[in-house]
């Protein structure tokens, strides 16, 4: 059953069924927002449920996530099965790492490693680690030692189904309050038309 309504007047963008065809500034803004909400959430947690680890910065950096997010996947050349499967990798190390949180301490962090470690797992071709830490605002040993600290949280689990990115991608926009799916919009048309002609 569709849980929204959509009319043409309706302040939402509609995204494609497909991943592979989403607008990357769009598919970018929606992983942001999730890495946003996630944040917003566990800075309310009591500061005694997380453990330091590598990602905490002593202080939030300056930059937004969205605005991080942005430069991360223009200037790593991200695709956007990378931008998807930064999220798979979030619920891994969560999974594997009860006392690990993504927070505004560790955000900024793991974004630009996970995104590293996408595109070295997803892309023919990549970046050097040089070129990914500019484009972070870390070192270059810095995120050396991120890299192999995000492997060892994840179990070196570094691929994903398609299925898996598909179902990710879905999840993000429908949970979002401003887009939505294509096929959601046809379905809630057919429904209307359905409800319309029983009346």
């Amino acid at each position: 059953m569709v849980s929204r309504s959509y009319t043409m007047t309706s302040p939402v963008v509609v995204m494609p069924n497909s991943y592979f065809k989403a607008d990357m500034e769009k598919l970018t803004q929606l992983v942001a927002n999730m890495f946003t909400r996630v944040v917003a959430h566990n800075d309310r947690l009591p500061l005694g449920t997380q453990k330091p680890t590598r990602f905490h910065s002593r202080a939030p950096p300056n930059i937004s996530v969205s605005e991080y997010m942005q430069r991360v996947a223009k200037y790593a050349s991200l695709e956007p099965a990378c931008l998807l499967i930064m999220l798979i990798y979030v619920d891994r190390i969560c999974e594997r790492n009860p006392t690990f949180t993504i927070s505004s301490l560790t955000v900024h962090r793991f974004i630009i490693t996970a995104a590293v470690i996408a595109c070295k797992t997803l892309c023919d071709a990549y970046c050097t680690n040089a070129h990914y830490a500019k484009v972070g605002g870390v070192s270059m040993h810095e995120l050396n030692s991120l890299e192999v600290e995000i492997l060892r949280m994840m179990g070196w689990h570094l691929v994903a189904t398609q299925e898996q990115l598909e179902q990710y991608y879905f999840t993000l926009v429908r949970q979002d309050a401003h887009m939505v799916l294509q096929s959601d919009v046809v379905a809630a048309a057919a429904q209307k038309s359905t409800t319309a002609q029983a009346e």
